[in-house]
């Protein structure tokens, strides 16, 4: 007697790595510009910032400082920094994974890391195109950049890699916790990291232990290289230590962010 032969398994075929990237980072794209409310706040408050902090403060420092100091290009570092820290799909994430989108994303042969990495694709556009717009604003209201219009190109990357370094954290505490109220209070780690620093005076001008503290912030030498950008001229020494800053920002966060996608696979 011949037994019938079995029957073949059927599995699904991997897309491959840039396949599976690009559909992740689409579907956040698209799902993100259908909720403007949760990233046009990122905008309005830092704008909202700049134009009353240079309305109170500018004549103020600069009559403190020798001629010459443009309080509105020290300023708008401080406002695009403040519009692209913190920028992210974390939010989404966490609902991915409480209902149950992030498991059935498991099933199927979908790169692991690009449940994590396309997510971050999509950020960079959100977090260029928030950045865009105040540097713009920037130009409007008088700044001359000292390296002219590539340095504003160079300028709005910069603030798009510090947003990308950053946004390991959100991400790190939504895979962890699963929980909307811990992502939501994941902005707290943005207050250190925006206000101990040089973001209202020059680091020369502070005394005490907040002059510690924006020494080992690394926001400090952010701000201090997107400055140069636009007051200095193509000045190495604070852009290479403004990119130290993210890269030393992004290893931390990213390391945090992926062990924490290793440990919620795990437990799948």
């Amino acid at each position: 007697m011949i037994e019938p032969s079995a029957s073949p398994r059927i599995t699904a075929r991997s897309a491959g790595f840039v396949e599976d990237l690009r559909s992740v980072a689409l579907r956040a794209i698209r799902l993100t510009w259908r909720d403007p409310e949760t990233f046009l706040p990122a905008l309005v408050i830092p704008v909202f910032f700049f134009v009353v902090n240079v309305g109170a403060l500018q004549k103020f420092v600069e009559g403190s400082f020798p001629a010459g100091f443009d309080y509105k290009a020290f300023q708008l570092p401080v406002a695009v920094v403040f519009s692209v820290t913190g920028v992210s799909r974390a939010s989404s994430l966490v609902l991915d994974i409480q209902d149950g989108y992030f498991d059935r994303l498991l099933l199927t042969p979908v790169k692991r890391g690009t449940l994590l990495l396309g997510l971050m694709t999509a950020d960079v556009v959100l977090i260029i195109a928030l950045a865009t717009p105040v540097a713009i604003l920037g130009l409007i209201v008088g700044i001359d950049p000292a390296t002219g219009p590539l340095g504003v190109v160079a300028f709005v990357l910069m603030a798009g890699l510090w947003g990308l370094a950053f946004t390991g954290f959100p991400y790190s505490i939504a895979l962890r916790t699963g929980s909307p109220t811990a992502v939501n209070n994941a902005f707290l780690l943005f207050f250190p990291f925006a206000f101990l620093t040089t973001a209202y005076l020059p680091q020369a001008s502070m005394t005490g232990w907040l002059a510690t503290a924006t020494r080992f912030n690394p926001t400090t030498y952010l701000l201090e290289g997107m400055r140069a950008l636009l007051q200095d001229g193509w000045k190495w020494r604070p852009i290479g230590r403004a990119l130290l800053a993210i890269i030393g920002v992004g290893t931390v966060s990213f390391s945090l962010a992926f062990a924490s996608l290793r440990g919620r696979l795990d437990r799948n």
